[in-house]
Formats: C-alpha cells, structure tokens, sequence
C-alpha cells in the first residue's frame, strides 16, 4: 500500500472507531467493542480480521504469538483498550506488535 492509502485506511478505522464510541458509549467489555468495530469497518467493505495471530520471530524460529484485536486490510492493526487511561503494559504491547 501507498502512503496515501495507508493514511485514508486509518482515517476509516478512526472515524469508525468515533462512531462505535458515540453509538455505544462507555462501559462495556472490549469484546463488544471489537465486535461493534468490525461490524462497521465490514460495513465500509474493509476486509477485517478479529484476533489476528502475529508471531514473534528469533533469529529463524517463532517463538511466540500475540493476538491484535483487529488487522484491518491486512495493514492496520487495531488494539482495542476499554479502560480509563492507558497504562506502561498497554503501550509496551502494542509496540510489540510492530
């Protein structure tokens, strides 16, 4: 993907994301969050997949997996926080990812 295209991808993930905000308000588990923001990137025709494995490699061998809430186009990650602030823990994982 282009610059370009990855930029109007985020910007549909984003305002995506604002809309499952708006409409659900606060107060719910993750999950549902992740279920509600698939629904509505799927609603933009975004190919979306939930709990998408991502493998962390050494050297040559895998040696262990995390799971991103959503992999959107197969070029956005998306982790999905339902909490008051984030904390160390969150940005360290979503760091890991990339």
């Amino acid at each position: 993907m282009t610059h370009d295209e990855i930029n109007a991808l985020t910007e549909k993930v984003i305002g995506s994301a604002f809309q499952v905000s708006n409409t659900l308000g606060c107060g719910f588990l993750e999950k549902v969050y992740e279920n509600a923001l698939a629904y509505e990137l799927r609603k933009h025709g975004l190919d979306v997949m939930q709990q998408a494995p991502i493998k962390v490699h050494y050297e040559h061998i895998v040696v262990g997996e995390y799971f991103a809430d959503l992999l959107v186009s197969n070029a956005v990650i998306v982790e999905l926080k339902a909490v008051k602030e984030i904390n160390a823990a969150s940005t360290a994982q979503c760091l890991n990812y990339l």
